[in-house]
């Protein structure tokens, strides 16, 4: 089974474990354009989660696998926007993924491997501090 790194501000990495199994052409896609220099940011409608944007990034059509409204902590979302602009969700607590279009539902591709208070002071650190900077890279 792959890993991805989520580095942080070169501050803190966490890893995942991507679910290939479970969501093979989206962990297939994800792969793709890593690794990925962006930014981490505190959602604007779904609760307590972060995400990427990654709209500027050409994703092959990827069909629903795997996929949720309402992940649990530390579940990565890869979201190829169906409805709306394409990003990487990251919930740190409670989250129902959702945009001004209405619920969407994300393909569940990797498990973070963080505790709650790790992912709980990352989503507070984007609310009140703004964006962090990100480098995700399979390893």
């Amino acid at each position: 089974m792959g890993q991805l790194e989520f580095d942080i501000e070169e501050e803190r990495t966490f890893t995942a474990e991507l679910l290939e199994d479970e969501a093979p052409r989206s962990v297939e896609a994800f792969r793709d354009f890593l690794p990925h220099e962006s930014h981490l940011m505190h959602v604007r409608w779904s609760g307590h989660a972060t995400w990427v944007n990654i709209d500027e990034i050409e994703l092959p059509e990827i069909p629903r696998e795997n996929h949720t409204v309402y992940p649990s902590r530390g579940d990565i979302l890869l979201y190829p926007g169906y409805r709306n602009e394409k990003e990487i969700l990251v919930p740190c607590g409670s989250t129902c993924f959702k945009s001004p279009a209405g619920e969407l539902a994300g393909n569940h591709v990797a498990n973070l491997d963080a505790t709650r208070e790790e992912l709980v002071e990352l989503e507070q650190g984007t609310l009140k501090d703004g964006q962090k900077k990100i480098t995700i890279r399979e390893v």
